[in-house]
């Protein structure tokens, strides 16, 4: 029987001061077959060097973080040349004689590259992970933007049977239930460990999936967790409700019982609340921060806002929206996920700062929007492959003659994406010998060259799971060769098949540490980007100047992202989405399947240079043609 809490841990949070200027959230977990305790910080504040860690008994297979070895801090000589070789392809020759002048003299006699590299190395002895801390600080807590589109990515699922509010309150329970069932999984340390290319994965994240949410601040925002939440929040047409999940005997409610709530729930919510306090989540960061601390003035707000932060997850039960043809529902669904359409549909539908939001729309549409500061794409496809898994299934449980008390509403007092499926998917490149990634990369690159004419600073996200407590950070794809390569495809006086097909194995071969964007380095903990930022941190850290290096207009170009793109494989035709990183980008994710590849394709709407509905279409063709050269036709 699934219970709350779990039988073979035993939990409980306190708040426990670490400066003057944060306070932290402490968990103390306990693990009764090996005694051994351990008081961890989830998210360690600026000075802060307490820990994360999570205890299971490696026995049985299950979660154990010290699986998995620390990050390295790589070389620095090595680092600081890697740099120079992704400046290259982006920079004139000049401008790279001025950056290398810079290179020798900050790692040259005096220079401050030794001292700072010293002290990353040292901070990496004491802390679980010496840069996971800072890129969750610098890149999510700090950033001020907006988290619809700017940060929290969404994935739009397949269309499920049903077309009225009926179905989507039948499906909901269902989901619910799944979402239950794999959170009972990882609290009684069931969950297999992830394996990548036969090493063990981190696994520290998935406990923080469920009760977490992201708090906003003026300067900066937080990261709460509450680890004995017993309810879910449920949002329809603006209005929230706090809907208890388990028993009073400890035991998750059965699939009739949550429908039986839902009922109540629909029935509560005919109309739509005139204040959409969600959408307030939307605004930028300061401003909902400054709107935060008025709104938590009030006790009937405080306690609203509390139950939802406090809440598993968050469930929005989208109203219809506009009809559209065939060929652009796909888009229309993967815009709501991503941020409800606006104010006049179902953006106030959204709790932003929420590390877990379920949508189900009543058309049969349904997704997932998640959180960055907390979650990541491969913890949150594992996620959903259990709950398409659990959703084959009848429910399990049978319902219990227990009284359910009524769902409580909490009241406030408150005066683009372009997806697509490609026809061939990873089998194609595999059957030449060549890394489907690597693949696609190239394709993307060559798309973006015959868009703009030039190449551009383009990251693939890769994981660092493979480390204890770590992350992601970049793979740059452009290179020299790279350069040359889509200089040389559409050369007319170069006719030969095979000297196109030679360079294409050349650049995306697999275990090559030339492939694109030296993916090997990367899996070793041994990118630049990640690194550079730690010394640029670590100067700060210091209170030392921050160096030139870091100062250079080279630096700035190199770091200014034109070309996101992310690889999130899933087992179903799911197909993810988030904005640029630049208001003159594109993101592209995709998820690759055995025989298509499911694309998504973002872009700013404000900005005249770039135009999604171009880039997919030119990516599109492009595709064909690297077809072409390992199929012909001919």
């Amino acid at each position: 029987m699934d219970e709350f809490p779990s039988s073979n841990y035993s939990w409980r949070s306190v708040q426990v001061d670490i400066s003057q200027s944060h306070a932290g959230i402490y968990q103390i977990t306990r693990c009764c077959e090996c005694s051994i305790s351990r008081e961890t910080c989830l998210f360690p504040s600026k000075g802060c060097n307490v820990t994360i860690s999570k205890i299971y008994d490696i026995t049985e297979n299950k979660c154990f973080s010290s699986l998995v070895p620390a990050q390295p801090v790589p070389p620095l000589a090595q680092t600081l040349q890697g740099y120079l070789r992704a400046l290259e392809p982006l920079i004139p020759e000049e401008e790279l004689v001025h950056t290398r002048k810079n290179i020798q003299k900050f790692c040259g006699e005096g220079g401050l590259g030794p001292q700072l590299q010293e002290g990353l190395e040292r901070r990496a002895r004491h802390s679980n992970n010496w840069i996971s801390d800072w890129w969750v600080q610098w890149a999510y807590l700090e950033s001020r933007q907006p988290l619809p589109v700017h940060s929290n990515p969404a994935i739009s699922l397949p269309k499920r049977d049903f077309s009225d509010w009926r179905g989507q309150l039948v499906f909901a329970s269902k989901l619910i239930a799944a979402a239950l069932d794999f959170k009972n999984v990882v609290d009684n340390g069931r969950l297999p460990v992830e394996y990548m290319r036969g090493q063990p994965l981190c696994m520290e994240l998935f406990p923080l999936l469920f009760s977490s949410c992201r708090i906003p601040g003026r300067k900066h925002d937080t990261i709460t967790h509450h680890s004995r939440a017993r309810h879910i929040t449920v949002v329809r047409n603006y209005q929230f409700f706090q809907m208890d999940v388990y028993n009073s005997d400890g035991s998750r409610m059965t699939e009739s019982q949550i429908h039986a709530q839902l009922l109540r729930i629909r029935a509560e919510s005919w109309k739509t609340d005139k204040e959409p306090m969600g959408i307030l989540t939307s605004e930028h960061r300061q401003t909902w921060g400054q709107a935060y601390s008025r709104l938590l003035k009030d006790k009937l707000n405080k306690e609203s806002v509390r139950a939802i932060e406090k809440g598993l997850f968050t469930l929005c039960l989208d109203s219809p929206v506009m009809r559209v043809s065939d060929d652009k529902y796909s888009s229309r669904m993967a815009a709501q996920i991503l941020h409800g359409g606006g104010t006049h549909s179902n953006s106030g539908n959204r709790w932003f700062d929420k590390t877990l939001q379920f949508v189900v729309g009543e058309d049969g549409s349904w997704g997932l929007l998640y959180e960055q500061a907390t979650a990541e794409g491969p913890p949150i496809a594992t996620l959903l492959d259990h709950i398409l898994q659990y959703c084959k299934k009848p429910d399990p449980k049978k319902t219990p003659l227990i009284p359910l008390q009524m769902p409580k509403k909490l009241y406030f007092n408150i005066d683009l994406c372009i997806p697509y499926a490609f026809r061939f998917g990873k089998e194609l490149p595999k059957q030449h010998n060549l890394s489907p990634n690597a693949f696609i990369q190239v394709a993307l690159q060559l798309a973006y060259y015959k868009v703009h004419n030039e190449v551009c600073a383009s990251c693939d996200i890769a994981s660092q799971r493979m480390f204890r407590g770590g992350r992601t950070d970049y793979i740059r794809s452009p290179t020299n060769q790279m350069l040359k390569f889509v200089l040389t495809f559409d050369d007319p006086s170069i006719s030969v098949r095979s000297i196109l097909l030679n360079k294409m194995n050349y650049y995306s071969h697999r275990g090559s540490d030339q492939s694109v964007g030296y993916p090997l380095p990367a899996l070793k903990g041994q990118s630049i980007d990640r690194h550079l930022l730690g010394l640029k941190l670590q100067a700060i850290e210091e209170g030392l100047s921050v160096p030139r290096l870091f100062m250079d207009t080279a630096y700035g170009l190199a770091t200014h992202w034109k070309l996101r793109t992310g690889q999130v494989p899933a087992n179903t035709d799911s197909v993810m989405c988030f904005g640029p990183l630049v208001p003159d980008g594109y993101a592209v994710c995709y998820n690759p399947q055995s025989d298509h590849v499911h694309f998504s394709v973002t872009a700013f709407n404000c900005c005249e240079e770039t135009q999604a509905e171009t880039l997919a279409a030119t990516l599109h063709s492009t595709l064909c043609q690297l077809q072409e050269l390992l199929q012909p036709t001919v």
